[in-house]
């Protein structure tokens, strides 16, 4: 029970080992903890305070020698893209968390929508550092998304991709990596057209892969793919602007055309940790969209047409559960 209680001071533990950069101070090397309180610019008496709180949650442990160092948790704040940049932005929903109640009654005015202005539609992604906040940190946490959907689908039989809201292209590049037949199409808004263009550049993609600027919401789909995929799309809307991506999707594809969702979801009737204790209160307070399981993402790929829908078990639920389904006709 103390343990549920203490879960906030968790968090912020978390978030002030990361703000320090701990993790890249220790990744090479053991310190003491008077040169770590040096290199974060803290006094001497309160550094070994947050680090025997960092033992305490597994993130470092204390050599005989005095030394800290990174314990397998602990490094992968430095090793797992995107994993620091996440908790780092954490305090805005900290502070919509700020009066539990008045959250979870809906009377506060949240401000986690505000660091993803994109979930408005075109309109809401205009300013450039913002729209590279996000893109940056979209694009680092992809990485993990990209090996366990590629883990859990089978793309041998899959001519052409296209990738709706894909931002810089993360996911593209990845399953463009290690599937050299697929030719693919990105479609997103035009704030995020050059990042990804620089990135299949980079990745010498720029010859397979087709950039198509638009707003899902606004504009029709691309046509031509036989599959398109939605990663982490879903969850940031609500069921009518869901409902109505899925049918453009499905009048997207031709006979035979296969719809892939790939994004953080809910336990639905076995409630899990990751998906009904962080994501769907994070999609609360994004204030648009909201985490659903794969049994209700797959019954609104049914009211939008789609059939043999598959729902395998997630192998990191934590990272990424997989849909998918069939237009047959």
């Amino acid at each position: 029970m103390f343990d549920l209680v203490a879960g906030f001071c968790h968090s912020q533990i978390l978030q002030a080992f990361v703000r320090l950069k701990l993790p890249d101070l220790l990744l090479d090397r053991e310190m003491t903890s008077e040169a770590l309180a040096d290199a974060a610019d803290m006094p001497q008496d309160r550094m070994p305070v947050l680090l025997a709180a960092a033992t305490s949650i597994g993130l470092v442990k204390r050599r005989r020698s005095g030394r800290y160092a990174l314990t397998t948790r602990g490094a992968a704040l430095a090793g797992v893209p995107g994993l620091a940049g996440m908790i780092d932005h954490h305090d805005v929903l900290y502070l919509d968390l700020a009066d539990p109640v008045a959250f979870f009654k809906g009377e506060v005015e949240t401000e986690l929508a505000e660091f993803w202005p994109y979930v408005f539609g075109a309109n809401g992604a205009t300013d450039p550092a913002t729209t590279a906040t996000y893109s940056q940190l979209m694009a680092d946490s992809q990485v993990l998304v990209a090996e366990d959907t590629l883990a859990a689908v089978k793309f041998s039989d899959c001519q052409h991709l296209l990738d709706v809201g894909g931002g810089t292209g993360a996911f593209l590049a990845a399953v463009g990596a290690a599937h050299p037949h697929l030719q693919m199409s990105l479609f997103d808004l035009p704030a995020v057209a050059p990042g990804a263009a620089s990135r299949f550049e980079s990745a010498g993609l720029s010859d397979r892969v087709e950039i198509v600027p638009g707003s899902f919401r606004d504009d029709p789909l691309p046509q031509g793919a036989d599959m398109i995929s939605l990663i982490r799309v879903l969850y940031d809307h609500a069921d009518e602007t869901v409902i109505a991506l899925l049918k453009s999707v499905y009048d997207a594809l031709p006979a035979g055309g296969r719809i892939l969702i790939s994004e953080p979801m809910t336990g639905g009737d076995a409630p899990q940790r990751a998906g009904d204790a962080y994501f769907a209160l994070y999609c609360m307070a994004m204030r648009t969209g909201r985490a659903r399981s794969q049994a209700q993402i797959a019954d609104l790929l049914g009211q939008a047409g789609f059939e043999q829908i598959q729902t395998p078990k997630a192998f990191r639920p934590y990272i990424t559960a997989v849909v998918q389904g069939v237009r047959i006709s």
